[in-house]
């Protein structure tokens, strides 16, 4: 009866309220930047001119939003820019003389006190045959060098002005080998059109859409690395069964189920082609197994006399984290493709399930309760090869499903905070939390590189 209820509770018992009954990555224990600490960067607001300057505000936004919420860079405050902005680089002047002051037109009046940055980000935008157009220079002001400057185009709206502003923050992240987020998508479950379905988002939270419609229970997304496919778990017929859309048409795809009382995907091989999935369609215990894309092809992996489930498989298809009640509580454990070599990862404290993959391969991010009563999950980073442990979240309600950004430095997940559950983002540290959703409740998200 405990494992079926352990069963129970990684499919269903942390469903949303109310469903019906049918480049660099992450230094996790400290600053999410490898370069020896973090440059200080100045991000005035830039100026439009005509009928770009009403399309400001959000250009200038996005731009700070994106730059800050990188991790990489400490940011100066405006109220300690000059009250003047260069807005192209024939703009400054030499200064006469060290510690001169020029009102923001000098080197100096950047990199000297109380600005004190490194690095300058200014430039200006323009409306030009219904299209914006925006002037982007990074400067490090302290040697008084051009990083670069770049001219972007887009269309004269809100959509196109971020866009242009996403681009020149991308550029920005390049220069330092950030990686931008820009065009990855969030899928999530979603509980606000009154049936628990699966919705994407941009990955700050914004375009949120409704992916499927079937007014029935659809949880655990997960996407395949190339972006074309997303599986999940339906109860649209009764019983969990696995389904596949194409993220491009929004169109369900060809998958054979197993004849099982469940069958549950979890996620996809590094190559797109393949499926990891748990099922009980060996009879007994759910067991991890492997498909085509189409439910052709089926491979047991794992065997045994206890449950297996949340298979999730590293960057070089070799190793598959899974979670486990084998010795007693659920539990976190690795294994080779074949199912051999099974080592348990966390210490048997607590239940810990959830687990995710950073994109380096080296990082597991899970949601465990480390001994505490059962359903005060917080989300916890382990580095595989020492065994370290980092807490990511304290106090801060009932936090699951974590699921790592391509770019590793971000981890999205859930967290139940009072009545309702939302989504939440934050750097690999801990640091930098912010709430992406607000309708609803909504669980159970994937970071993928793209999609619908």
């Amino acid at each position: 009866m405990k494992r079926y209820l352990f069963l129970l509770s990684i499919l269903a018992a942390s469903s949303l309220s109310g469903a019906p009954a049918d480049g660099q990555q992450a230094n996790i224990s400290g600053s999410v930047d490898k370069t020896g600490g973090k440059a200080s960067i100045a991000i005035p607001d830039f100026r439009g001119s005509g009928d770009a300057q009403s399309l400001m505000a959000t250009f200038n936004t996005t731009l700070s939003g994106e730059i800050q919420n990188s991790g990489i860079f400490n940011m100066v405050p405006k109220t300690s820019m000059p009250l003047q902005t260069p807005q192209q680089p024939g703009d400054f002047k030499q200064a006469p003389q060290p510690g001169a002051r020029g009102n923001g037109y000098y080197f100096s009046d950047w990199s000297g006190p109380p600005t004190n940055a490194t690095w300058l980000a200014f430039g200006y935008t323009a409306a030009q045959n219904a299209q914006i157009v925006l002037y982007g220079w990074l400067y490090n002001v302290q040697l008084g060098n051009q990083a670069f400057g770049r001219v972007y185009t887009a269309t004269l709206d809100e959509a196109g002005v971020k866009n242009v502003a996403q681009q020149f923050a991308a550029d920005i992240l390049k220069q330092f080998g950030a990686t931008s987020l820009m065009g990855t998508k969030v899928y999530f479950v979603s509980d606000r059109t009154g049936s628990k379905e699966i919705w994407s988002m941009d990955y700050d939270g914004s375009n949120q859409k409704q992916f499927t419609h079937y007014g029935s229970i659809s949880t655990f997304p997960c996407v395949s690395p190339d972006g074309s496919k997303v599986a999940f778990t339906s109860y649209v017929h009764g019983q969990p069964e696995i389904v596949v859309f194409s993220t491009a048409s929004g169109r369900k795809l060809p998958y054979y189920n197993q004849h099982a009382s469940m069958n549950a995907a979890s996620d996809f091989t590094p190559d797109s082609q393949r499926l990891l999935i748990y099922s009980t369609a060996a009879g007994g215990y759910s067991q991890v197994f492997e498909t085509n894309a189409d439910g052709g092809n089926l491979q047991r992996i794992t065997f045994g006399n206890s449950i297996a489930v949340e298979p999730k498989i590293n960057k070089t298809g070799s190793t598959i984290v899974f979670v486990s009640d084998r010795s007693g509580l659920p539990q976190i454990y690795t294994m080779s493709v074949d199912g051999v070599n099974v080592s348990r990862l966390t210490n048997g404290e607590g239940e810990a399930v959830n687990p995710s993959w950073s994109p380096d391969g080296q990082h597991i991010a899970f949601a465990w309760t480390k001994g505490f009563a059962p359903g005060n999950y917080n989300i916890f980073v382990m580095d595989v090869a020492s065994k370290d442990i980092t807490q990511l979240t304290h106090e801060e309600g009932r936090n699951e499903n974590p699921s790592w950004a391509p770019d590793g430095v971000h981890i999205v997940y859930s967290s139940r905070q009072g009545r309702k559950t939302q989504i939440w983002t934050m750097l690999a540290n801990g640091t930098g939390k912010r709430q992406l959703t607000t309708a609803g409740n909504n669980e159970k998200p994937v970071w993928s590189r793209g999609g619908y």
